[in-house]
């Protein structure tokens, strides 16, 4: 007579969680978080001290933006293409060593210049963190926890941004840079304990290419599947590099009746974010699809973003308990960085789910001018109600016929189809 295997208890999913691979994913994207988000909690106070007039806030703040989102494109590709060649662990070990040096020297900076120049470096180290830790901890956990482990990465590393604020509040901006760089090079130490994913060092010495980019657009099929991933994640970033970096002005536009601090509004978003990461990876388990969980999320956050454009707020209060709601929205980053690494095989998988994440993030490049340009044409906040529209639409179209990944085995191989990889040899 058959039985039924046991079901797992919440102990054993909780132990299989307390690994030091998933403490050390979680804790390094706590510390590339602080770092990421920290240039838009002291934008003001540091420009202010490098001499820029009040008039020149909105443009240099999105000058340096761009340059740090660039610097993240460019590591994405670089680390993402390590990751699979290499190893994930080579990532998680470079990319901190980079991004926290350049962290400490942007303490120093004294001109705008410098100020950029060190914000594309610690962008490209910046790059790493994310995509490298999803990619082990997908890979190391059981698939009927994965989820759980995701988001778990994702919303203990989101509170960095918490972090960054209180420090912000407390230590000067450049202290509070020497204080992230700081933060990285003790972590470093850490990960010496950490050791690979069994999946990557299965197929480490068997004759397959690993991590070839180009690969990604071969073909209309990969191409799609690859571009799919990319456009589900716009609006996590239109809502943090465009409503949350410039709450300022949208505060002023809504006439609150006080000034916002992009620090707290930032603030208050990661919060929400943080905790809404981590009920959409509890809710990914429990509806058994990420793809139905991921559209609920997007619905919530269309409509937030009305909220907190359109509805009249009165107070800086409610603007803030707002920002929390949108980052809650938002707040399915592990779940879609997830997706993205089921999505594709363990020879592809590091440089998907490192340059999926980074993209998104440097579309802020492309945001940017747009919301200039529709704020000219309509006002700042039609303007950025009308890029929110388009960003929550492209962002539906992506998830329109993407493949469900909930409980896929990724044990497998890219290449003209999925092969597993316990069938290939060297």
């Amino acid at each position: 007579m058959a039985h039924n295997p046991p079901k797992t208890t919440p102990r054993q999913i909780a132990r299989q969680l307390i690994q030091i691979p998933v403490i050390v994913a979680a804790l390094g994207y706590f510390v590339d978080i602080y770092d990421l988000l920290l240039f838009s909690i002291v934008r003001v106070e540091s420009l202010h001290d490098l001499g820029v007039p009040d008039s020149g806030m909105l443009t240099n703040g999105i000058y340096l933006i761009n340059m740090q989102m660039g610097g993240l494109l460019m590591g994405g590709i670089l680390w993402g293409i390590l990751g699979d060649k290499r190893g994930r662990l080579s990532v998680l070990f470079g990319s901190i060593l980079l991004y926290s040096l350049a962290n400490i020297a942007n303490g120093f900076v004294t001109t705008v210049d410098q100020y950029a120049l060190l914000r594309l470096v610690a962008g490209i180290g910046l790059a790493g963190e994310l995509g490298a830790g999803i990619t082990l901890v997908a890979e190391v956990l059981p698939k009927e926890i994965r989820g759980y482990g995701t988001s778990l990465v994702a919303s203990v590393g989101l509170l960095g941004a918490v972090f960054a604020y209180f420090i912000a509040e407390q230590f000067d901006w450049g202290n509070a840079y020497f204080i992230g760089g700081g933060m990285g090079l003790l972590l470093l130490v850490t990960r010496i304990s950490v050791f690979e994913s069994g999946i990557f060092t299965n197929i480490k010495n068997q004759a397959v290419i690993r991590g070839n980019f180009l690969y990604l657009f071969s073909s209309k099929k990969q191409f799609l599947k690859y571009l799919r991933c990319i456009l589900i994640g716009l609006p996590v970033w239109f809502v943090a590099g465009i409503l949350m970096t410039f709450s300022p002005e949208f505060g002023e536009a809504l006439n609150l009746g006080g000034p916002i601090l992009a620090g707290k509004a930032v603030m208050w978003e990661y919060i929400g974010l943080s905790i809404g990461d981590l009920s959409s990876g509890i809710l990914s388990q429990y509806f058994n699809s990420r793809k139905k969980v991921l559209a609920m999320f997007l619905a919530l956050t269309a409509a937030l973003i009305a909220v907190y454009l359109f509805v009249p707020l009165h107070s800086t209060a409610t603007f803030y308990a707002v920002c929390a709601c949108l980052g809650f929205g938002v707040g399915y980053w592990a779940l879609f960085v997830t997706i993205a690494a089921e999505q594709f095989g363990t020879n592809l998988r590091a440089t998907v789910a490192t340059t999926v994440p980074n993209f998104v993030r440097g579309s802020i490049n492309i945001m940017t001018p747009l919301f200039l340009l529709f704020k000219g044409e309509f006002g700042i906040v039609a303007g950025a109600g009308l890029l929110g529209l388009i960003t929550i639409s492209i962002a539906f179209l992506g998830l329109w016929n993407m493949e469900e990944t909930f409980g896929k085995d990724l044990n497998f191989l890219e290449g003209d189809e999925a092969i597993p990889a316990s069938e290939l040899s060297v």
